[in-house]
């Protein structure tokens, strides 16, 4: 799927849990100084700013199909090298990095096996791939988990994300495995994020973005206030956290 919207939309929407959990990631896949890295699917930078910070912008390539955010990393980020193109046919000669990661991605991918191949196949021999995706399975622990579940008890036909590539426990290993990947750790990534009141949670849902926004901005006006009014009444009025857990895999090329 191609997220082409603005990055400050995409950021309002997912960024303040992604940005977080880009540091978690990189701890996890051992990213440090002297490595060659690629953020596959990089969106608007929430993982390539910690990459960056790490091993210099000069070390640091990133790749995703949405344009605005191809333009939107190279700007916030000059020099880099940022392209167009997809995980599954990655506009990279093989063995070129040390390390590969995709925040975010796999279960967007149109074909996670070819996907996590492709990583792989960029990566040197010896190097390291890493991906994590939400929690979106019956555990619903993502961030859109709870407008999910509002969605479903309005309309109990409506297309989730619970099935999508990567999103249930050990897919993710299961897809690293596959890919001829090995030394695979497996592990849970949580991050909190704090909001000021609820139409601070609720507007970003309203852009359109991703699955759950084009399935809100789908609505008729009255379904909508139907469910922004069920949402409302599970959050505080107040300021208040959410947790979000994602679901890790590191493995070795």
């Amino acid at each position: 799927m191609s997220f082409d919207v603005a990055p400050d939309d995409y950021t309002r929407f997912m960024g303040r849990y992604s940005e977080p959990l880009g540091a978690l990631f990189a701890d996890a896949a051992g990213v440090s100084g002297g490595q060659r890295v690629l953020d596959v699917g990089c969106g608007p930078g929430a993982l390539t700013s910690h990459l960056v910070a790490r091993v210099g912008v000069d070390r640091v390539s990133a790749v995703d199909p949405s344009s605005s955010f191809v333009d939107g990393t190279r700007a916030r980020f000059p020099g880099i090298d940022a392209r167009q193109g997809v995980a599954e046919d990655l506009p990279y000669e093989s063995d070129s990095f040390d390390v590969a990661l995709a925040q975010l991605v796999v279960h967007f991918m149109t074909d996670a096996d070819r996907g996590v191949a492709e990583m792989a196949r960029v990566t040197r021999s010896g190097g390291t791939v890493g991906a994590c995706v939400w929690d979106l399975g019956p555990n619903e622990r993502g961030p859109i988990s709870l407008l999910w579940r509002m969605v479903r008890e309005l309309d109990p036909e409506a297309q989730d994300e619970s099935q999508l590539a990567g999103v249930r426990e050990d897919e993710l290993v299961t897809l690293f495995t596959n890919a001829g990947l090995g030394d695979i750790d497996s592990s849970e990534l949580t991050v909190r994020v704090a909001y000021t009141c609820f139409e601070e949670w609720w507007e970003p849902n309203t852009f359109g973005i991703g699955p759950a926004g084009i399935y809100v901005a789908s609505l008729s006006p009255e379904r909508r206030a139907a469910l922004r009014e069920r949402c409302a009444a599970e959050l505080p009025d107040g300021r208040f956290e959410l947790e979000a857990t994602a679901w890790c895999a590191v493995g070795r090329s």
